[in-house]
């Protein structure tokens, strides 16, 4: 005989079942929807844009293909022939208000194939949800992600305020000149109202989320020495190896004091000036390699040197022409490029990370609000297309959702773990959406400069 208890224990049991078989196929379909995501982003990066050949095309259809199919405005603009750079966007529902700019770019550096464990075009996932490409941190992660946080904030039936940009830009890894450089400086990007830019930063290899508010500008600098040529045997005052060499160690020893404070931490890398020689070209060469009894008339070093936009130009430039290449023992100097470190108002180009900054909170709590951690904002070790930008006068801030991540980018076995790419598109979505829906008030007086 079945009593009251028993049958309300079956009914309990009953609708447990029911919610188990309810909720069952949502499971099923949110690991569908994560498969998908994870397999669009194998698509874009195994499109191989490394340069010098980048196939710019191949990826500007693919890359419009998912404009296409999330509803968003596309249009392929060429500043320089077969440099597509492919314009996206999501409309707001005030077009007077400034817009959002959500940049990335597609190309990629080059790869050493025989020192990759998988084939770095091959987007292979091994068992640690590890996906191994060239681009997986740099920075083919963060545009699909922009792209995959639209799909979901569209499908929840969300309506911009401020109009959303995505550009993505050719060329970012040997300079952006034909790129973001052209694209800043266009009647294109004027019309479009910008007010805020985000663009890449670097995995971080603890739980915080890095970012990045300025960055080091490059200035690339060739030292020539000259002196009389002479016997290999014989011992001469100022030869050229010889003063060359003198300049190496004064750059040596300027390098090692600049490290030092990196290894005391008392300073940031992004915070120091940083100097690597790149290249020493000397020598008459011969058919088995050089003439070893003869000393050159000539001798090069190039060096690659990243200056913070705290540093004094002055001062630095002071030290180049008076101790790294004297005239005084015959040598000169030559920037290759020569980024300059104040902007076009004659202040240092950064962006505030402070309450002054609207931007910069809205970014804060919507990474809170993602269940993420920010760090320390970093002044950016290398360059980025946000200088073109932040040059402007635009509030540019760096960022790559990679947390737990070892810093691959430009190294053998580039990754990225596949739910740490699922998480950076659930913080992106938040970021998006709190950009889009604000409104200013009017008592921010805050300048397009001071930002």
């Amino acid at each position: 005989m079945e009593t009251p208890f028993k049958s309300h224990h079956l009914l309990l049991l009953f609708s447990v079942l029911l919610l188990i078989l309810i909720n069952h196929p949502s499971e099923a379909e949110a690991e569908a929807e994560d498969a998908a995501i994870i397999s669009r982003f194998q698509q874009y990066l195994q499109i191989n844009t490394a340069q010098p050949t980048p196939q710019y095309q191949q990826s500007a259809d693919f890359l419009i293909s998912q404009a296409k199919s999330i509803g968003l405005e596309s249009q392929s603009i060429e500043f320089v022939q077969n440099k597509p750079l492919i314009l996206l966007k999501w409309p707001g529902s005030d077009p007077t208000l400034p817009s959002i700019l959500l940049n990335s770019h597609t190309d990629v550096v080059p790869v050493e194939h025989h020192k990759w464990t998988h084939h770095p075009f091959g987007a292979h996932v091994d068992s640690h949800g590890n996906i191994f490409a060239r681009g997986s941190q740099d920075m083919k992660c963060v545009g699909m992600q922009y792209l995959e946080a639209i799909r979901r904030l569209k499908s929840s039936g969300f309506v911009p305020l401020r109009s959303v940009y995505l550009s993505f830009v050719p060329d970012e890894e040997i300079g952006g000149h034909d790129g973001a450089e052209k694209f800043a400086d266009s009647d294109i990007f004027n019309s479009m109202n910008v007010g805020i830019v985000l663009d890449e930063g670097l995995a971080s290899p603890n739980e915080n989320y890095r970012t990045f508010y300025a960055e080091k500008c490059p200035w690339w600098m060739v030292i020539k020495a000259t002196g009389a040529p002479g016997h290999g045997a014989k011992l001469y005052d100022n030869s050229a190896m010889e003063n060359l060499l003198k300049s190496i160690e004064s750059v040596r020893r300027f390098r090692a004091s600049q490290f030092d404070l990196v290894k005391a931490g008392l300073k940031a890398e992004g915070e120091v000036i940083s100097v690597n020689m790149v290249f020493l070209k000397a020598g008459t060469p011969s058919p088995t390699g050089f003439v070893m009894n003869l000393q050159p008339s000539e001798a090069e070093a190039g060096f690659d040197i990243r200056v913070p936009p705290t540093a004094d130009p002055e001062s630095l430039e002071r030290r180049i022409a008076e101790e790294w290449a004297p005239v005084s023992r015959n040598m000169t100097f030559q920037f290759k490029q020569q980024v300059p470190i104040h902007g076009k108002s004659g202040r240092p180009v950064l962006t505030k990370t402070d309450s002054s900054n609207p931007w910069w909170s809205l970014l804060e709590e919507a990474v809170r609000k993602a269940n993420g951690k920010l760090g320390k904002p970093e002044i950016f070790p290398a360059s980025t297309d946000a200088r073109y930008f932040r040059q402007l006068g635009l509030p540019a801030i760096g960022f790559s959702p990679m947390a737990n991540t070892p810093i691959l980018l430009h190294d053998h076995n580039e990754f990225l773990n596949q739910d740490e790419y699922l998480k950076g598109i659930h913080v992106y979505e938040a970021i998006i959406k709190a950009y889009a829906s604000y409104i200013e008030h009017a008592s921010n007086g805050s300048t397009r400069d001071e930002l």
